[in-house]
């Protein structure tokens, strides 16, 4: 097995990255969408959430509130912080069971978009950042999410930098190409990567 952080910045095209990865084989780990789980109505984690950060966090069905906890968490690093402490936890607690499920030979691909910021690249075999420029990231998330441009800074500013995350990588996807090039970079990215997790199942030599 090889466990592959994947991270990058928002609007960088990590979701389609990792989609192209699992397209090739990759087993994959979304922790964006573990979070959503471990929030769930009815949840210890939603619990938890409403006693920090009040009811107003609620939509009037019980679900949580994403827009409404995201205004009050990503211009304000302590309040993110304090979301953080509760959330991350949960997230990698079923984050290793999944993994622990995966076949022996499979190249593990962890979609973690706060892996930088939480210092988490040890845990992994290889880190894949999915680089964009920061202009790419911006005119994405207008163009294509809907967001204000000042939203969309916010939130921008809330994640590390570009060089934090280069920093880090061990293989960078550039992503400011075109779709038909990018599906060509992963492919490339898949070959070393499905590589390795075929060597990690050699037996060694005396």
């Amino acid at each position: 097995m090889v466990k592959v952080g994947l991270t990058g910045g928002i609007g960088a095209g990590k979701s389609e990255v990792s989609r192209l990865l699992v397209e090739c084989g990759a087993v994959l780990i979304d922790a964006d969408r573990i979070a959503r789980e471990v929030v769930a109505p009815g949840t210890p984690g939603l619990a938890e959430v409403v006693r920090t950060f009040g009811e107003e966090v609620l939509t009037e069905d019980g679900a949580l509130d994403r827009p409404k906890l995201g205004s009050i968490v990503f211009s304000d690093p302590d309040r993110l912080a304090v979301l953080n402490s509760i959330v991350h936890p949960l997230v990698g607690a079923r984050s290793r069971e999944l993994e622990s499920a995966a076949p022996e030979d499979a190249v593990v691909v962890h979609d973690v978009p706060l892996l930088t910021e939480n210092g988490l690249a040890p845990l992994y075999d290889v880190v894949v950042v999915v680089d964009a420029s920061p202009g790419t990231q911006l005119d994405r998330l207008v163009r294509l999410r809907g967001m204000t441009e000042e939203d969309a800074r916010a939130r921008m500013a809330a994640q590390a930098t570009r060089e934090q995350r280069l920093e880090i990588a061990d293989i960078v996807i550039d992503n400011d190409v075109p779709l038909p090039e990018l599906q060509r970079r992963v492919r490339s990215v898949w070959a070393d990567l499905a590589h390795r997790a075929r060597a990690s199942r050699e037996p060694l030599r005396e």
